[in-house]
């Protein structure tokens, strides 16, 4: 009879466990999509829209949200002069369609044009463009984390063009 007790709590005590887990991913991943949060995507106002603001961290237009942070070992960014490209990734606990739809809204505001956008159960890229460089973002989401990688690189056209190799596959 005391078996029966003690594998009850113990059931209890991991069902307890597993609610504490799950619920802040879920409240996160809810408020991300709430109706707030589209207001300030939407360009709303006042202090909901400054809590909400994007963030930059390597790239000076490409924004970000402030709930994701940077995974540093997975983080190559390369300064040159007039220019800064590389891989930026994040983690966070972050609804993977309330990151699209955050930086469809937000990379159009720093004046980037979507190139192509893929949507696979595993992945979501987009693909923006700008005169001389191209940005590659792509969300994953995992079993408690969501991912983001933001790769920046000059196109082809940006490339050097007084180069004398030529770019063939």
């Amino acid at each position: 009879m005391k078996k029966d007790n003690g594998s009850k709590l113990l059931c209890l005590i991991c069902f307890i466990l597993l609610v504490c887990f799950y619920v802040p991913g879920c409240t996160t991943s809810q408020a991300a999509s709430s109706g707030q949060s589209q207001a300030s995507l939407s360009g709303a106002t006042g202090s909901a829209a400054e809590t909400n603001a994007p963030v930059y961290h390597d790239f000076d237009d490409i924004p970000v949200p402030k709930e994701l942070t940077i995974v540093k070992d997975r983080t190559v960014v390369v300064s040159s002069p007039g220019f800064i490209s590389g891989n930026l990734a994040l983690k966070g606990r972050v609804d993977p369609d309330s990151l699209f739809k955050f930086f469809s809204v937000y990379m159009e505001k720093d004046n980037w044009e979507v190139f192509s956008i893929i949507k696979a159960p595993e992945a979501t890229i987009m693909v923006f463009q700008k005169a001389m460089r191209c940005a590659v973002i792509t969300i994953r989401e995992e079993q408690i984390f969501t991912y983001v990688e933001i790769g920046v690189a000059p196109t082809l056209k940006g490339a050097s063009k007084n180069s004398s190799s030529d770019l063939s596959y």
